[in-house]
């Protein structure tokens, strides 16, 4: 692989001119098997082909950011890994920041090898941003923190998501030891959303922005603190799950901290129209325009 290249402008930076273009919204590419019968497709590499041609085709240009849940691309091995190579490609050539969801984290080595395929300019997988977890440590996701700021791309970083079974977890309050790096009485949540507003502060002094990010579930009841970050928030839960404008409001404020509301089924419900598909995301789009 070549050397890392940083582009002329951080994905902060972008993607805030991204949402004050088109509205702060981020939607998803999810090409589940249900919804892909729903749309008249077949669960198979024709129908996954299909789905993201007509997802790619109905939200380029006219959205901040696009995530595609690699999952569902991953279930179809390296011919499914192609789809979404390819819709990579074609999303960025149309000026779309991508954000790849594949929740990605590990240690040493292996955070590497994560980095090198979605991070790096010549790979197949190069994205604009990249979520992971944490949950190995927060900072043994060093060589992806790395790779994003020499690149200029983004990361973020599970930090109080919404499914039920990560409140136990993240919600968790930290005891003071000698090995705990942060002051204890906070939670797990809050310490990993500090951390990353340390990492933001190179660009924050430059830009007003970072590119570390953090994911939030919009529907939360008690999200960390966020007032510090100076970063992007990806907010996953607006529409189907319930979450409102209100509800981002609320958990981001009114900051430094750009919020950017994830919906997914409240959108692909109306495909498989391009043209039904990029009315509706008009419509979103102006309900959460910045």
């Amino acid at each position: 692989m070549t050397a890392l290249c940083a582009p002329t402008k951080p994905f902060g930076v972008a993607l805030r001119r991204a949402c004050a273009q088109t509205g702060r919204l981020c939607v998803g590419i999810d090409p589940h098997a249900a919804l892909l019968r729903q749309w008249g497709l077949d669960w198979n590499l024709a129908g996954l082909t299909e789905f993201t041609r007509i997802c790619v085709e109905a939200f380029s240009g006219r959205v901040a950011l696009v995530k595609p849940q690699v999952a569902f691309f991953e279930c179809f091995g390296s011919q499914g890994f192609a789809v979404l190579e390819k819709a990579l490609a074609d999303l960025r050539e149309a000026g779309t920041l991508v954000v790849s969801d594949a929740k990605r984290g590990d240690i040493g080595s292996t955070n590497q090898g994560y980095a090198d395929a979605w991070l790096r300019d010549d790979s197949p997988l190069a994205s604009d941003a990249l979520t992971v977890s944490p949950y190995l440590g927060v900072k043994s996701l060093a060589p992806l923190y790395d790779a994003a700021r020499e690149t200029g791309r983004g990361i973020f970083v599970l930090a109080r998501t919404s499914n039920p079974e990560g409140a136990s977890l993240q919600d968790a309050i930290l005891n003071h030891t000698d090995q705990t790096p942060f002051p204890a009485g906070q939670s797990v949540a809050q310490e990993i959303v500090d951390y990353l507003s340390e990492l933001n502060n190179r660009e924050k002094v430059q830009y007003g922005i970072g590119s570390f990010g953090v994911v939030v579930g919009a529907t939360v009841p008690h999200p960390p603190i966020l007032e510090n970050l100076c970063g992007p928030v990806l907010l996953p839960g607006v529409g189907v799950q319930g979450a409102t404008k209100e509800d981002v409001d609320r958990i981001v404020g009114h900051g430094g901290t750009l919020g950017v509301p994830s919906i997914s089924r409240a959108l692909l419900e109306c495909g498989p129209s391009v043209e039904d598909l990029a009315a509706r995301l008009s419509q979103l789009n102006a309900e959460f325009f910045v």
